[in-house]
């Protein structure tokens, strides 16, 4: 028999809330795991896709300039409207915008996967990344609103963020045993059983408030936010085959700071901003923006050179290559559920955050080291062992830090800010490192290739040696996402916080 609900203060929230009992409600754990699987969905999706892409790109006739867009066009819409996303569901209602984007994914996914050509194809993983950025957001949200009493909430972040971070590795496995067995299609078809069984689980389970229904969106604050994320990305995307020099390249750059910067001005302005600049100013949630943003350029480079190392330079197969990073799953939920969410009530979230990037950085140091014939087990693997054991340790705290004290109706663009500093660092990490280890490769080759006779080899040394370049620069990036996390990230643990004396009084039913 449930019991009355009763009010308390929520260490997570800025003020008293009315909760019902969850201790006695078996369905919010079931609750979690449809949450769990529509994150997972979105997350895998940005990079499910990665092995399948040879196959598509033969299949569809894409041209090699072109097939990037396979991925990119998949996280600019994902990144660039999550802001957008997070602000429908606080308007409309985190359940409702939770299943509308279960429907949409599932109907984009569909799409992509009945592609006849390469245009479709890219339009299709452009709509995935428009209803992903409504559905991430409104995952976070009812998660947040959910679980609110500290132990229970350490362990389903826990869950959470170890699915979000473990996401990633799981699309190039899942994307390998599709691959081989199946068809480049599957991929994409995949998204739909799981978009199916998550929305009926949460008709059934999930529970939210109504929406305001008042208040308006941000539109220009929507154009321009978009409209600067997008240029920058695309100019960094452009810079490989036109370089850093080119007028385009330089204006992509130059006018995605300004919009961003007009952004930043009109948020400051707005009657309704799209972000409201007092989430930004928290110095938490900024650390944790940064440090998730800094933390996953690395995290998807990583990805991206050691698919096309172990594939080509190795010679794996799509299945054996995923394999190989079966580990590095492993060790991203052994860190984030059994080391993470056992401490985070007990020491301050900067104390899992700071160790856990120098251990992803000293794992990215050892891949370094790796040539044309290095082995896995004793060079790749360890390496891959660190970095996922540090981004466990990172993602949870990131998570659970960045949206805590944050008011019901701010909840929604919160979780959004989380997610896009993830997507947009995933989009940066790729094109960005992407054109570093391509500019690095050419460079090798032009100063090594004497004999005509060894080209082979030394382009494939050349090819090597651009990876490693990129990946010491991933390194650097990764101890800057701990050096800032280490500064900015100064809350105490959540037992230790206390809620604020002047924060308003607020009912509200979990």
């Amino acid at each position: 028999m449930t019991r009355p609900d009763a009010s308390r203060t929520d260490p997570w929230s800025s003020g008293q809330v009315t909760v019902t009992r969850t201790g006695e409600d078996p369905r919010r754990w079931w609750g979690l795991v449809v949450i769990a699987l529509a994150q997972l969905m979105v997350v895998l999706d940005a990079t499910i896709v990665n092995i399948a892409l040879p196959s598509a790109q033969q299949d569809l006739g894409m041209s090699d300039a072109n097939r990037q867009w396979v991925i990119t066009a998949y996280t600019l819409a994902f990144g660039g409207l999550l802001l957008l996303g997070g602000r429908i569901a606080d308007l409309v209602g985190r359940k409702r915008t939770f299943m509308i984007g279960l429907v949409g994914f599932a109907a984009a996914s569909a799409l992509g996967g009945a592609a006849t050509g390469s245009g479709m194809l890219f339009a299709a993983r452009a709509l995935q990344g428009v209803f992903a950025a409504v559905l991430a957001p409104s995952a976070l949200s009812l998660l947040t609103t959910t679980f609110t009493d500290p132990k229970e909430r350490g362990k389903a972040f826990g869950i959470y963020g170890a699915l979000a971070g473990s996401g990633s590795a799981i699309g190039f496995i899942v994307g390998g045993l599709l691959t081989e067995y199946l068809n480049w299609r599957w991929c994409l078809y995949v998204n739909v059983p799981i978009a199916v069984i998550a929305f009926f689980g949460a008709l059934v389970l999930l529970h939210d408030r109504p929406g305001h229904a008042g208040a308006r969106l941000d539109v220009p604050g929507v154009l321009l936010g978009c409209g600067g994320l997008v240029a920058i990305v695309y100019g960094f995307s452009e810079a490989q085959p036109r370089g850093w020099s080119d007028p385009l390249v330089l204006t992509l750059l130059f006018g995605g700071v300004v919009l961003l910067t007009a952004f930043v001005w009109w948020q400051s302005r707005a009657p309704m901003p799209l972000l409201p600049l007092h989430i930004v100013k928290d110095r938490n949630r900024a650390g944790c923006f940064l440090t998730m943003g800094l933390a996953v350029i690395g995290m998807f480079g990583l990805f991206l050179f050691m698919t096309y190392y172990l594939q080509v330079v190795l010679a794996y197969s799509p299945v054996r290559t995923g394999l190989a990073f079966l580990p590095m799953t492993a060790a991203i939920i052994v860190g984030s559920t059994q080391i993470s969410a056992r401490l985070m009530n007990r020491v301050a979230p900067r104390m899992l955050m700071v160790p856990g990037m120098v251990l992803a950085a000293s794992g990215m140091v050892i891949l370094t080291q790796m040539t044309v014939d290095s082995s896995y087990t004793t060079e790749i693997l360890p390496a891959l062992l660190l970095m996922g054991l540090g981004m466990g340790l990172t993602f949870m705290p990131v998570f659970s830090t960045a949206t805590a004290g944050v008011a019901p109706q701010d909840s929604g663009v919160t979780s959004a800010t989380v997610n896009t500093s993830q997507q947009v660092g995933g989009s940066i990490g790729t094109a960005l490192l992407n054109t570093i280890a391509t500019t690095s490769s050419t460079a090798y080759i032009t100063a090594h290739l004497a004999n005509p006779a060894q080209k082979a080899l030394v382009v494939k040394e050349g090819v090597v040696h651009g990876y490693t370049v990129a990946i010491w620069w991933a390194a650097g990036i990764m101890l800057l996402a701990g050096l800032i996390a280490g500064l900015m990230v100064t809350a105490k643990p959540p037992r230790h916080q206390a809620p604020a004396a002047d924060a308003p009084a607020r009912t509200a039913t979990a």
